[in-house]
């Protein structure tokens, strides 16, 4: 049958957005309380980055596998299995009574992470074409920044009152009644899918590929520098402010709800923008921008308050660069590719969080936060200079017609 994409695009939108909304949430929420899951569970300082290690690393692991499937079987199918899993790992958050049972569930958390994680991307790639992606992108990944707004305030709030593990049920739920909206309303977009077996060999020959083009090669190592040099940012900044400052859990959360209102505001725009003018300046300007902040967060942070001018800043900065690389990275190859290659992407810039996860601890024990900011700062300039030099501006195309054809 064929559905009007203007009628259908909104119930896509928001299905998509409260995905990324609780499967964000539930990632962002662990920086904050990081200090309270070492109370709680008796665990040293160092060894607390190693929950961020392990979700990542399994991220990337079925990241990889689930990108051929998806091209396989839809992306409909696997956003259902991803969010369905998703669901109850973080349910089962509720029995982590030691570190060890903790990083266990994390780990599965990060295997229902994997299976989502190029999704969302893929499926708008398949649903809008290339000349609104951007702006689509952008709503999508407010959700990201809806999750700084509300999730991480009530997150930190709730683990306050009541341990740790709250946040993780709460998002939980709403990760379960976003299962059941995707089933309902998403469609599976006709798009051109692989109807070649999938092996271990073919799948292995597929990224290999991919990866033999230098335009996709640029951009997986964009992805890797760009996810090392945030996630050894921002995984010890509560900590350090807490320690700096004497403040409380909660008034983290606030500083999150800040940061999140900025990210919500700039990143839709970002995207609609980045529709009109290309992606890679954009791209180019926030990491640039963001390095600078970066280099001088522990010099410009002076009090608490201060935090509450630098920390909305680097959201828009980051909003500012997350839909057009997505838009741009989802039009470097055909559908039937799309979901393995935003797959690959994002498991190889876990691989960059998951090598933050363990480097940052001990940087931030033995040398201060001050060598987590300035080593971030310097793996978002190399980002910056790789795609300005490698990476390049898809060209835009106008389609004749606004409507989309969908399976039965």
């Amino acid at each position: 049958m064929k559905i009007n994409q203007e009628d259908n695009s909104y119930y896509v939108i928001f299905s998509l957005w409260l995905l990324v909304f609780a499967a964000s949430s539930q990632v962002m929420i662990i920086s904050p309380i990081l200090p309270q899951i070492g109370t709680e569970l008796d665990t040293s300082e160092s060894l607390l980055g190693y929950l961020v290690t392990v979700y990542a690393s399994m991220i990337g692991v079925f990241a990889i596998i689930m990108g051929p499937l998806s091209d396989k079987i839809g992306r409909r199918k696997i956003l259902l299995i991803g969010s369905a899993g998703m669901t109850i790992a973080l349910l089962l958050h509720s029995m982590a009574n030691s570190f060890s049972s903790l990083l266990i569930l994390r780990a599965f958390a990060g295997m229902a992470g994997g299976v989502l994680s190029g999704s969302a991307v893929s499926y708008v790639g398949d649903y809008f074409p290339y000349e609104k992606r951007g702006w689509a992108n952008g709503w999508i990944m407010s959700g990201i920044a809806m999750g700084q707004i509300l999730g991480i305030p009530l997150g930190t709030f709730l683990a306050d009152l009541h341990g740790f593990k709250f946040p993780f049920i709460l998002f939980g739920g709403i990760m379960g009644l976003t299962t059941i909206l995707i089933f309902f309303k998403l469609p599976q977009p006709n798009v051109e899918l692989q109807v070649s077996k999938i092996t271990f060999k073919t799948t292995f020959k597929k990224y290999g590929d991919l990866l033999s083009q230098k335009d996709i090669k640029a951009v997986a190592v964009s992805y890797l520098l760009m996810f090392l040099s945030l996630s050894i940012f921002l995984i010890y900044l509560p900590a350090w402010l807490i320690k700096e400052f004497n403040i409380s859990l909660s008034e983290i959360g606030w500083l999150f709800f800040a940061g999140g209102i900025v990210n919500a505001i700039t990143g839709p725009n970002a995207g609609k923008l980045s529709d009109r003018i290309g992606r890679k300046n954009m791209i180019i300007f926030s990491c640039l921008g963001l390095a600078t902040l970066m280099a001088l967060t522990t010099f410009l942070i002076t009090s608490f308050w201060v935090a509450f001018i630098i920390f909305p800043i680097a959201m828009l900065l980051i909003a500012m660069r997350i839909s057009p690389f997505q838009a741009l990275s989802s039009e470097l190859v055909k559908s039937n590719n799309r979901g393995s290659l935003m797959s690959l992407l994002v498991a190889i810039g876990n691989v960059g969080a998951g090598i933050a996860g363990s480097i940052a601890g001990p940087l931030y024990e033995q040398f201060g936060y001050i060598s987590n900011t300035i080593f971030g700062a310097f793996t978002i300039i190399v980002t910056a200079y790789i795609v300005w030099k490698y990476v390049p501006e898809p060209k835009f195309q106008h389609p004749k017609e606004e409507t989309l054809e969908v399976a039965e």
